[in-house]
């Protein structure tokens, strides 16, 4: 668990960060979502001490890491950044094994968690594992960068615009296999994005940042249906329908579906998001079979709008 206490950060007269306190329970992830210069990386670098607190306490798992050795620390946190800071004489495996060689791993160890986890990031270790990163595209140094910092099992993962330097199909990609990835279903994870739709699927809570302090914090529907203040209620304003569809599934509209009479074959989960499930539907289809327990339902574009108002108005 990680809990932040009162942390600010000033460089001269800039107050950078302001008094700000969260926490992230284990296996959770915490996004910090706002626009440039509102502090966001800057609370995020505060956490591995790449930035030094002007005041306040933070905690990982009950230790105090402003008592702890830097170095050491960074060691124990898994750290993503946008420009993904691979060394660039170094191979893809070399660079993976970085953390791993420096806490004395066999090398036999560092090559089987190495070639595993490119696997599992697609990045097969045949094609691969000797290339340099000038031989690789954004999305594949990305990989390899999400894989160093995953290597030595951090229980703690802080990325700062993982996705941000990539064009938006590939990033779309790279955050489904982010979501899928085995190794990050206990990480503590805090994230940092400008992105809203990124922050929306990704993130456990959001804390929205401005002008270095945190306005608002809560999960995406708190946000959106009840802001703390206009701040917080226009930053989503240029996609809150999107963003609201996304945000509920057919689980919350499910008493109000008519019941299929021919139970099919190909009905697609109750867990969708009402988005999801108008993409599947805008492409060429008219109906669709949505599946809960042993029951089915049939939807159509007009029907989940109708659903959707009528759910909201009664809440």
């Amino acid at each position: 668990m990680i809990r932040a206490s009162h942390i600010s950060k000033q460089y001269g007269d800039v107050e950078a960060v302001r008094d700000i306190s969260f926490e992230v329970k284990e296996g959770e992830t915490l996004v910090l979502l706002g626009t440039s210069g509102c502090g966001k990386t800057t609370t995020l670098k505060m956490m591995n001490r790449l930035i030094e607190a002007s005041s306040g306490t933070i905690e990982i798992d009950g230790k105090d890491i402003f008592t702890e050795n830097p170095e050491q620390l960074r060691r124990t946190i898994g750290y993503v950044s946008q420009n993904n800071g691979l060394f660039p004489h170094f191979t893809v495996r070399e660079n993976i094994g970085i953390v791993p060689k420096l806490l004395k791993w066999e090398q036999s160890e560092i090559t089987r968690h190495t070639d595993r986890l490119l696997e599992q990031l697609r990045l097969p270790v045949r094609e691969f594992a000797s290339k340099y990163p000038d031989e690789l595209s954004g999305g594949q140094k990305q990989r390899v960068a999400v894989a160093r910092a995953l290597i030595a099992n951090p229980p703690v993962l802080l990325m700062d615009e993982p996705f941000g330097a990539l064009d938006p199909v590939t990033r779309a990609n790279l955050r489904q296999e982010f979501r899928e990835l085995p190794e990050l279903k206990r990480k503590t994870i805090v994230l940092v994005t400008h992105d809203v739709q990124e922050a929306f699927e990704l993130g456990d809570h959001i804390a929205v940042m401005d002008k270095g302090r945190i306005v608002q914090s809560g999960t995406a529907r708190q946000l959106l249906f009840n802001p703390a203040n206009s701040f917080v209620s226009s930053f989503f304003d240029h996609q809150r329908l999107f963003l609201e569809l996304n945000a509920f599934t057919f689980h919350d509209i499910w008493d109000s579906l008519p019941p299929e009479k021919v139970i099919g074959s190909g009905a697609v989960s109750a867990d969708l998001s009402l988005w999801e499930g108008m993409q599947q539907l805008g492409a060429g289809q008219t109906e669709l079979s949505v599946k809960r327990e042993n029951e089915i339902r049939l939807v159509s574009q007009t029907l989940i709008f109708q659903s959707f108002n009528n759910y909201k108005n009664t809440r």
